[in-house]
């Protein structure tokens, strides 16, 4: 991790104007989807984020090429070397686990490293090797290495049940099945945004995907699949952080390119709160802008999977809700460990009390600035909010998981009128 801070002067209203970067999850998936091609892809409106970082390195060290052309396009010639995937970088992350299903789908087999992330609980593979294994891989993992192997002389389409809903399984399985002989069935599965990006992606290179966004999608395997040029959604994580940025500091804050409905929980939540959203369209895209001028009301919150609230914005909602006018509660019904970041808000004055999965915030007038640091990548632009709307100066360090997910975020924030900086080396 660098040792590197950012450093917040905060009780600054934001205002202006911001534009969303390509989608963190959906640009982790397509950069290993590549590989199915055999041929080059070249994405647009990619991230400049560590994660996108990290999978260049990792395809390269496979044996592709891989070339930034342009400011967010990336070039992928997928032409490997190797199906070994257990060197260093692998295990940085955990996306790199889609290697699973891109190299099993073109290559038929592969050793993985075990992935890493960020550390908000257990977040358990075996849905991703139950998939593979339904379409006739042998999978083994050694947890002596922390690798994984698996290998197959045919995928077969098979109809999948998924125990539960998972976006990386979904993926994943949905990756190795368009190379298989047949019909893949996949029910129970995700439907975030991201996932039905991935899936246009995998049909702009000529499979047979359909259903992605509703409860089951129908895989048509393809014995080969082509290259193609494709354009990444914007992030709707990232615009969900400015909306709850916007309304923290009581700004008024005009966030571009964007995609409104898939941002509909969290206008509801800003809007009980008290908050303005109003969506917009400028002629080029979509827009949403966010206004609050008064403190918030309380809210409740629950995680849930897409169309629900999402995971990744209960942590900085979380910081918004702590100068609410009463109490809310947020109830973390995804991941186990996704409260590491109450006890930095707590540094600042939040009163927070925990109780098993549920949080109850009792609002506070103002938060002050404090020494803070981030636990993984969301709970990092947790405390940027936070000390956005802090009275003082808030250092908030380890930022290297901010970097993993966001693209010039100080940036963005100071464009708005914010005064944040990143110091040290």
């Amino acid at each position: 991790m660098q040792k590197q801070w950012y450093t917040i002067e905060g009780g600054r209203r934001l205002e202006g104007t911001v534009t969303i970067s390509g989608a963190k999850n959906a640009a982790v998936a397509m950069i290993p989807a590549a590989i199915l091609a055999g041929e080059c892809c070249i994405l647009e409106n990619l991230p400049h984020i560590e994660d996108v970082r990290t999978l260049k390195t990792i395809l390269e060290g496979l044996g592709a090429t891989v070339d930034f052309t342009s400011g967010d396009c990336m070039r992928i010639d997928p032409t490997i070397t190797t199906t070994k995937a257990t060197f260093p970088a692998v295990s940085t992350m955990r996306a790199s686990y889609y290697l699973l299903g891109a190299l099993l789908g073109r290559c038929g087999e592969v050793e993985l490293a075990l992935p890493g992330g960020c550390v908000i609980g257990r977040r358990p593979i075996d849905q991703h090797i139950k998939g593979m294994r339904a379409l006739g891989a042998e999978v083994t993992v050694n947890e002596e290495t922390h690798t994984l192997t698996a290998h197959a002389d045919k995928l077969v389409g098979a109809e999948i049940f998924f125990d539960l809903v998972s976006v990386g399984a979904t993926i994943n399985v949905m990756l190795a099945a368009c190379r298989a002989e047949g019909q893949t069935v996949l029910s129970n599965v995700a439907k975030e945004p991201h996932v039905v990006d991935v899936a246009n992606f995998l049909n702009m290179m000529g499979a047979s995907v359909r259903g992605a966004g509703t409860d089951v999608i129908r895989i048509n395997g393809r014995p080969k699949l082509h290259g193609c040029g494709y354009a990444v959604i914007p992030d709707q994580i990232e615009t969900g952080t400015f909306m709850i940025a916007a309304a923290a500091t009581r700004g008024d804050v005009v966030i571009k390119n964007v995609i409104p409905t898939h941002m509909e929980a969290i206008s509801a939540k800003l809007m009980e709160s008290g908050a303005r959203v109003i969506e917009g369209d400028d002629g080029r895209d979509f827009y949403l802008r966010v206004v609050m001028n008064d403190r918030p009301r309380p809210v409740n919150i629950k995680t849930m999977v897409y169309p629900g609230f999402p995971t990744d914005l209960q942590q900085p909602m979380m910081a918004y809700l702590t100068t609410a006018a009463g109490q809310s509660t947020v109830t973390e019904n995804l991941f186990e460990d996704r409260f590491n970041h109450v006890r930095e808000l707590r540094r600042m004055g939040a009163s927070i009390s925990l109780r098993e999965q549920v949080a109850r915030i009792k609002g506070v007038n103002r938060l002050h600035g404090a020494e803070i640091y981030a636990s993984d990548l969301r709970a990092g632009a947790a405390l940027i909010v936070a000390g956005l709307m802090a009275n003082g100066t808030s250092r908030v360090h380890n930022i290297g998981y901010i970097d993993r997910g966001y693209e010039y975020l100080d940036k963005k924030f100071c464009a708005l009128g914010a005064s944040i900086r990143r110091e040290g080396k």
